[in-house]
């Protein structure tokens, strides 16, 4: 079983930035691609960022890209996610997720098994 546990949302003005953690009590981590997605009010969720099992290999939304930057530290099991530059449109849930789908780490939320209960980032203008 796999256990997801975010830290790290808040309040931040535009062109603020924030940094995201997201703890994973696993067996075995390095098994499990990683990611953070986002649903905004009224919206559907999204994928932000993922980073393969390795971390060698990252994902970003266009929509983030050179704002965020996504990591993993294999001795802590935690990922990271760094926020900079934030927009008013950066508000959301930020979820942190987990799949073993054979190496699989790109934007597709079926393939992630394993999801926190969310984090809230609000950046006001």
């Amino acid at each position: 079983q796999v256990r997801l546990e975010e830290s790290g949302g808040g309040l931040v003005q535009a062109g603020g930035s924030l940094n995201l953690s997201c703890s994973a009590h696993a067996k075995s981590f390095d098994n499990y691609a990683m990611g953070w997605f986002r649903q905004a009010p009224g919206k559907e969720r999204e994928a932000v960022s993922i980073i393969s099992l390795s971390g060698q290999n990252t994902w970003y939304t266009g929509a983030v890209l050179g704002r965020f930057t996504i990591s993993r530290d294999m001795v802590k099991n935690t990922i990271y996610l760094q926020m900079t530059n934030l927009k008013t449109d950066d508000t959301a849930t930020y979820y942190c997720a987990a799949g073993n789908s054979g190496g699989y780490y790109g934007p597709a939320q079926h393939k992630y098994q394993h999801w926190g209960q969310g984090t809230q980032v609000t950046v006001s203008s």
